[in-house]
């Protein structure tokens, strides 16, 4: 993983300095709340609904075990015990005293940690799938290009007050596990018929109050023009951005009012004058970055294992681990493991310091040192030895990190919601914890199979609840709570938008519901067909019927 230099340091350290006196000044009364609102979100500080949020940067979801213990330290010392792990690969910290949010970035320098532009108006984390790097299904590692995007955005002086947030994700795939098409700038690696490296420019993705699938500007962009190419799609956002209604503002507005036609015109126009300047990547460059991302000290290994495939017959309870949380990786001998967020009662990405240490000691035990945040709110372990999957699964019971349903039902994305968020309309993490309490036979969740059920507390979509095979949204009736009900949605390279059922219903009501479209799906899939294959071939009409259908 990317180390960083002097320079790096240097920066994080004067910035946590800054903010050290930018909080005193605020506290004595010497800044107003309009004065301290843009410089606490420049360094990851928000004012939720009953403490402040401060959002740690996770650069493209990786941390080092010491990371990881620095994390768990903080949490005990300074919260509550517990962190919560983000849609966008990051941490959260929600009881923090805004009087220590100085001393907890000074400690998060010390490990190279900070929460810089994890907020406000600018380019935000850059994500990527959490296999980077070890996915059997890769073209090439995304990581590499993934640090030089952040290396180009933070703190780039243009960028800095945007029309509105900006989120970029990058994927190098055939399976797309960062949900680029629902970003602001999606980026797949591709090699064109030469052979070279370059990129498909999406453009104008996004969820929240208008949810739109990105649409393809340039089907190939040579790699070395990666960043002047960002920086004319971030100009031309920059220049004709809505900036006086915040809900028109994000980039899939402008792309959508221009036209995707006229909008890619006006990026050729504006790269054509600096395409070959000073932010035209060289190979020096590239390959610099990329060292910072070395193969591991991998042994020779069998691609297969008869030491496993005697457990895995063996033990039907590690088989079902195995097939849910295991995925295959590309150097032989060795797996990618997942550990589960999602045991029922437990909020979805909620881990205790005492989780976080654990995790920290099997990543130093059997991977490396080196832990993955995923886009689903769980922790990777990418470089597990197949001997090694039994004692690490052994290990992750204990510790509560092997529940089987990675990919399933009860594997849900869910935002923090009501219990914190101001903007929350209803609360999430209720609605979570009814639908894994109803759904809690594992034999019965891996018979419905891959089922993606996404929840948000309000229209801000932070629980991607539009891209869900099954999506709930929180609202609100007349003071009271509510939930929405989208069928359909999908966050792959195949994405589509979920279309609502009808009216919504109350809290009590979600788990039947949720049981009412399974019997359709369980009554009319094929053997081969997922949950969303069947949606897309029957349509909605069945799956509305049912839900509505007045008992006799």
């Amino acid at each position: 993983m990317y180390i960083y230099d002097q320079y790096d340091q240097t920066i994080v350290d004067e910035r946590v300095t800054q903010f050290r006196e930018q909080t005193r000044r605020y506290l004595a009364g010497e800044l107003a709340d309009t004065e301290f609102l843009p410089l606490r979100l420049q360094n990851g500080l928000y004012i939720q609904r009953f403490a402040p949020m401060l959002r740690v940067a996770i650069p493209y979801g990786m941390a080092s075990s010491k990371q990881l213990r620095k994390l768990a330290e903080i949490a005990r010392k300074y919260d509550k015990g517990y962190v919560h792990f983000s849609t966008r690969q990051n941490v959260q910290y929600n009881w923090p005293q805004l009087e220590q949010v100085p001393d907890i970035l000074a400690e998060l320098a010390t490990v190279q940690m900070h929460a810089i532009q994890t907020s406000g108006n600018c380019i935000r984390n850059t994500t990527t799938d959490q296999f980077a790097g070890v996915a059997a299904d890769e073209i090439v590692d995304p990581r590499p290009y993934c640090e030089i995007i952040r290396q180009w955005s933070t703190f780039h002086p243009e960028f800095a007050f945007l029309p509105r947030k900006f989120k970029i994700a990058v994927n190098a795939a055939k399976q797309d596990r960062a949900a680029a098409l629902v970003h602001d700038i999606g980026l797949y690696l591709v090699k064109n018929e030469a052979g070279e490296i370059g990129f498909k420019v999406i453009v104008g993705g996004g969820l929240g109050r208008t949810p739109l699938i990105g649409t393809v500007i340039r089907e190939f962009l040579p790699e070395q023009h990666l960043l002047s190419y960002l920086d004319a799609v971030l100009r031309v956002y920059n220049r004709y951005g809505r900036r006086d209604n915040k809900y028109k503002a994000r980039i899939k507005i402008l792309v959508k009012a221009l036209g995707t036609e006229l909008f890619s015109q006006k990026v050729e126009a504006e790269w054509e004058h600096i395409k070959d300047g000073a932010t035209t990547l060289t190979q020096q460059e590239i390959n610099r970055v990329t060292s910072h991302f070395s193969v591991p000290a991998y042994e020779a290994l069998p691609a297969t294992s008869q030491q496993l495939a005697q457990q895995l017959a063996d033990d039907p309870n590690f088989n079902h681990w195995y097939q849910q949380n295991v995925n295959a990786h590309k150097v032989p001998g060795y797996s990618i493991v997942t550990f589960s967020l999602k045991p029922t009662g437990v909020a979805p990405g909620d881990v205790t310091d005492k989780q976080l240490e654990a995790a920290a000691d099997l990543a130093d035990q059997y991977s490396f040192g080196e832990a993955r945040v995923s886009h689903q709110q769980n922790l990777v372990l990418a470089d597990v030895k197949q001997n090694d999957l039994y004692p690490l699964w052994q290990a992750a019971i204990q510790h509560g990190f092997a529940t089987p349903n990675i990919g399933l039902l009860t594997d849900i994305i869910c935002c923090p919601g009501g219990d914190f968020c101001a903007l929350a309309n209803a609360k999430s993490i209720p609605i979570a914890e009814a639908i894994q309490s109803r759904f809690d036979d594992l034999d019965y969740l891996h018979d419905i199979g891959e089922l993606d059920l996404n929840i948000s507390g309000c229209m801000n979509a932070c629980g991607h609840h539009h891209v869900g095979h099954i999506g709930i949204l929180g609202v609100d009736k007349k003071g009271e709570e509510f939930y929405q009900v989208q069928v359909g949605g999908n966050a792959g390279s195949d994405a589509s938008l979920g279309k609502i059922l009808g009216p919504s219903f109350a809290k009590e009501d979600v788990p039947n519901v949720i049981a009412k479209l399974l019997t359709v799906y369980v009554s009319q899939r094929t053997p081969e067909e997922r949950f969303i294959d069947t949606y897309r071939r029957i349509g909605i009409k069945p799956f509305k019927e049912q839900v509505y259908a007045k008992a006799h």
